[in-house]
């Protein structure tokens, strides 16, 4: 009698043991995701700051890539301004001979494309348009990079220095070595204007985004 009670406790508590189990194994993954998420979250951040790119003394290039941004009502926003001012002055140290403004149509209050708007932003600082090459079909950091290196060798160019902000610049660099560029140049402006912990936060994710995005690209899952 004794026997048949303890052997129908032990039954109950391997039931109860074998019920918590995928709950058990459950926390123990999600545990264990969101300290992975956490290790490449810091790592990313510290890489992203510590990795800039910049220009040797005495680099030349062919074109400048500048990469798009939003426009506001179709003028460039204060964060593009300083790209393209940064565009600017390249362009008058004699670093490159033209610029080619990179950006397609996706600002909600503007009617012109962001190379559109960043042209008009230039010639109104004395730039001339015949300097100015317009790739305006480009949607994201990759498509600027794919599309503004294709339209500059149309031209006859074939050495570029891409342009942006120097929190952008480390994944543009990554993203121009896949693309094909020899040598990747890369360059970024110091923002003024835009907020550094929500930008460096916001580039994490976009970084952790693009890798996921190049190993896809790299086993055909996602077309180049």
């Amino acid at each position: 009698m004794k026997s048949s009670v303890k052997h129908r406790r032990s039954s109950t508590r391997r039931r109860r043991k074998s019920s918590r189990r995928p709950w058990l194994l459950f926390f123990r993954l999600f545990v264990v995701v969101l300290f992975a998420g956490i290790a490449w979250c810091l790592y990313a951040a510290w890489y992203l700051n510590h990795t800039i790119p910049e220009l040797e003394e005495g680099t030349h290039a062919d074109a400048g890539i500048v990469l798009g941004a939003a426009l506001w009502n179709d003028v460039p926003s204060p964060a593009l301004k300083e790209r393209l001012d940064y565009a600017y002055q390249l362009y008058e140290d004699g670093v490159v001979e033209v610029l080619i403004l990179s950006g397609g149509y996706g600002g909600v209050s503007s009617k012109l494309s962001e190379a559109e708007g960043m042209r008009n932003y230039l010639t109104s600082k004395g730039m001339a348009e015949d300097k100015l090459i317009l790739e305006m079909e480009a949607g994201n950091t990759y498509e600027n990079l794919v599309f503004g290196k294709r339209i500059g060798e149309e031209a006859g160019y074939s050495d570029f220095v891409v342009i942006t902000h120097d929190y952008h610049a480390p994944r543009a660099k990554e993203m121009a070595e896949f693309a094909g560029f020899e040598p990747a140049l890369v360059t970024g402006v110091k923002s003024r204007v835009l907020n550094q912990f929500y930008n460096d936060s916001r580039e994490v994710l976009a970084y952790t985004k693009w890798k996921l995005d190049s190993l896809l690209m790299r086993i055909g899952f996602l077309s180049r």
